[in-house]
């Protein structure tokens, strides 16, 4: 299928959310529908391509907290424990390294802008960090607040919103409760930071729909843009949206 074009700049996806809510599957799908329509993706994972010292975070949960390793399963649930464990030490501990993800996110963010992607797919992001602090109090919103000023806002930051109950079930990692206060966290650093779209809890498919309805308008792509995937072969479709990106 001929390429439609490239997009002016490379356009900023992020995908947040509580473990289960389903990020990986909706990146998929969006890759997918992006890249058939001719558009080159890129993806950059935050725990593989941003965060730093992986190896000292890793090993803390494992051998100072006794937690599990991997990922959880409905046929294989697992028990870890590191962003569940909150006591200030660790608390302190995690605002330096959110900080030094923060510079470290705005380096990836600088590097994603000069490639030749169409969009660049962050796979989580720092505000998935942030949601894991206690922000009912006032210090760490504080922090929070100053730590958004170095933190690069993107073209769009999706919050995938879900039940806890149900998610946990898709990813048995972390106790309900903190599950719960998980969530919360999230949907209050959206009140705080103003930066994310939030995508209610649906059927895969619907949240799907809604997240390309968001894309469409942000990427600027033409309505009807993918909704089919015979209008690919229609006389004149490809060489339309060319016309379409060259006058954006």
């Amino acid at each position: 299928m001929p390429a439609c074009g490239p997009l002016r700049s490379p356009r900023l996806v992020s995908f947040s959310g509580i473990d289960g809510a389903g990020k990986s599957t909706q990146i998929e799908a969006l890759r997918l529908r992006l890249q058939n329509l001719g558009l080159k993706v890129t993806m950059i994972r935050f725990w593989d391509d941003i965060s730093r010292l992986k190896g000292l975070r890793e090993s803390t949960g494992h051998k100072l907290f006794k937690g599990d390793k991997g990922v959880g399963t409905p046929d294989t649930p697992i028990t870890r424990k590191d962003k569940n464990i909150q006591s200030w030490p660790m608390t302190c501990i995690r605002l330096a390294l959110y900080f030094l993800d923060a510079l470290s996110a705005r380096a990836a963010v600088n590097s994603a802008l000069r490639t030749d992607a169409d969009c660049v797919i962050f796979d989580r992001y720092c505000y998935d960090e942030l949601a894991n602090l206690k922000l009912q109090n006032p210090l760490l919103r504080i922090y929070v607040g100053l730590l958004l000023k170095v933190i690069p806002k993107l073209d769009t930051s999706y919050l995938l919103d879900a039940d806890p109950l149900h998610a946990r079930t898709r990813k048995p990692e972390y106790p309900l409760d903190f599950v719960y206060q998980n969530r919360a966290a999230y949907l209050e650093l959206q009140v705080i930071s103003g930066r994310m779209t939030v995508i209610s809890p649906n059927s895969v498919d619907e949240v799907h729909r809604e997240i390309w309805r968001q894309t469409t308008e942000d990427l600027h792509l033409p309505t009807n843009a993918g909704n089919d995937i015979d209008c690919f072969s229609r006389p004149g479709y490809s060489e339309a949206l060319v016309h379409h990106y060259k006058t954006l």
